[in-house]
């Protein structure tokens, strides 16, 4: 079984003034000259120019915009409709309107309609475009992402990357030639006496190891005396 729903409060409260609202504006317009149909199209305009103000003004609130120009035409429609229930109250002959108030009258569809067009067309900020997300399923990194890659590579410095290279070996210098030593001819007489009796004995002629150990000698005279022997 459905609930029975019970009549809001406020929602009643509004209706009722709304639509004494309407009727005082219907009354002051028709005794200001504007009669049938005209009469009773002052109060929609005066309600619809309360209610697009009121909408701009929460709008711009919620975006952080001024609101300078809703308060405005909020003043302003909200200036006619206590105006008009004023006016209606017993204050003003409504069988003798005064010539400014039936120009007011005269004069509020250009009004309102300049007010609306205000309220409907006038900037705002400019929504900031959100970047793309990247195409994950394609397995390429987006061309931001490899503009952020590129910025955090480092590139080395030139005395670092020389340094991560690997040094080439050094090609082996050849050894200088020894110098010439100069041997005694009566080394020379003494090494030939060894060398003749050592062939009398071996039958080979005798080399630089043996020449030198028979001798005493350094090898480097060793070899020297040999060369001359052979």
């Amino acid at each position: 079984m459905r609930p029975i729903r019970r009549p809001d409060a406020v929602l009643v409260q509004a209706v009722i003034a709304g639509a004494l609202s309407f009727a005082h504006l219907h009354d002051l317009a028709a005794a200001a000259g504007q009669s049938g149909w005209k009469a009773w199209a002052y109060p929609v305009s005066v309600d619809l120019l309360l209610v697009a103000a009121w909408h701009r003004l929460r709008t711009s609130r919620a975006a952080g915009e001024p609101a300078r120009s809703a308060w405005t035409w909020f003043m302003v429609a909200l200036a006619a409709s206590l105006g008009a229930n004023v006016a209606t109250a017993g204050l003003l002959d409504l069988g003798h309107v005064p010539a400014w108030l039936r120009i007011l009258v005269a004069g509020w569809p250009a009004l309102a309609f300049l007010g609306g067009t205000l309220l409907v067309h006038s900037p705002g900020h400019p929504a900031v475009a959100q970047p793309a997300e990247p195409d994950t399923d394609a397995g390429q990194p987006s061309a931001v992402e490899a503009v952020i890659e590129r910025d955090d590579v480092v590139e080395p410095e030139p005395a670092i990357a020389a340094a991560a290279l690997p040094t080439p070996e050094p090609e082996p210098v050849p050894e200088p030639e020894p110098a010439p030593v100069a041997v005694p001819p009566a080394l020379v007489a003494h090494a030939r006496k060894v060398a003749d009796d050592y062939r009398a004995r071996t039958g080979y002629p005798i080399d630089a190891d043996t020449l030198r150990a028979r001798l005493g000698v350094p090898p480097l005279m060793a070899n020297a005396i040999a060369a001359q022997l052979a």
